[in-house]
């Protein structure tokens, strides 16, 4: 975990005091990023022997390490993990498979940019979220292992790199005659 690091004072703060509407709102993103993650496992499967696999194969890894960063700062504030919740948001994903895509039975190019499209999206939410916990939660003062601005810039890699892949699967799934 990369993210949580032990700042210059060496001290761990537990168990930071939090509201009830920051734990509701942990557990709605950690959904989310549970949700993500899937999501960039599977569109990493589906396109593992194009060009489109190898970066969707570093973000799943980045995506999946982020979600078990989420989990730990969780801890580290002392908010439980919903069950419900994460499981809710991992059957949205499966059930999210089923969208129709143009092709009855294969994955098809407009599968690929979707896919690509909430990516980008999750991540640049994300980004938004790690702010807001530094920022307005005041957890950038209240958990200084954390390193938001590391994660934060994180995101932004992930974002640029996955760019000109979306870019592409929009052109490919969208731009010309089918």
């Amino acid at each position: 975990m990369a993210a949580l690091q032990t700042r210059a004072s060496g001290e761990v703060g537990y168990p930071v005091r939090v509201n009830h509407f920051l734990g509701v709102y942990l557990n709605d993103q950690l959904a989310m990023g549970v949700l993500w993650r899937d999501l960039a496992r599977r569109a990493q499967q589906e396109n593992r022997d194009t060009e489109f696999g190898e970066p969707l194969a570093e973000v799943a890894q980045q995506i999946g390490e982020d979600v078990e960063t989420f989990r730990e700062l969780m801890r580290r504030v002392g908010v439980p993990m919903n069950p419900l919740k994460v499981g809710m948001a991992a059957a949205a994903e499966r059930l999210g498979r089923l969208k129709l895509n143009g092709r009855l039975s294969a994955y098809s190019p407009l599968s690929r940019f979707v896919e690509l499209e909430f990516l980008a999206m999750g991540i640049d939410g994300k980004k938004q979220m790690w702010a807001t916990l530094r920022d307005q939660a005041e957890l950038g003062k209240r958990v200084p292992e954390v390193d938001f601005d590391g994660l934060i810039e994180r995101a932004d890699t992930q974002r640029k790199l996955l760019e000109p892949f979306r870019a592409r699967a929009g052109t490919e799934a969208l731009g010309g005659a089918s």
